[in-house]
């Protein structure tokens, strides 16, 4: 399982990587991809969408089950992964890469420091 030391991570499986001014990438881990099985569809959030730290921003389906993605922090949804609607098996392949699911203006960029780091997520990874 991967787990990259240069992200951030939340407890629901979501991984967050800071770009520049405020706008961080999110997607799903290497562990959550690997529980839900083969990507079948992925709903993504809207554009210009505000969100809360918490919220169900995105689902993702799998031959097994339906996931929802929550938003790691506050702020406005900027950009979807466009790809993923129509190959979402991206996910599957590269989660962390070609998978990621959407990018986020950040309300608060102190929220960032309240993610777990790699460590710290691997260790939740081992609980479950």
């Amino acid at each position: 399982m991967e787990i990259p030391g240069d992200l951030r991570y939340s407890a629901t499986h979501e991984w967050v990587s800071s770009i520049s001014e405020g706008i961080v990438t999110v997607g799903i881990t290497d562990f959550a991809q690997d529980q839900l099985g083969d990507v079948v569809f992925v709903e993504l959030p809207k554009v210009g969408a505000s969100v809360t730290q918490g919220d169900a921003v995105a689902v993702v389906e799998s031959v097994k089950t339906a996931s929802d993605i929550y938003a790691p922090v506050g702020g406005k949804i900027v950009e979807v992964n466009g790809d993923l609607e129509n190959s979402p098996e991206k996910i599957n392949l590269g989660p962390y890469t070609g998978g990621w699911i959407f990018k986020l203006r950040v309300d608060n960029p102190n929220a960032l420091k309240g993610l777990l780091d790699a460590a710290t997520y691997q260790a939740t990874t081992e609980e479950s």
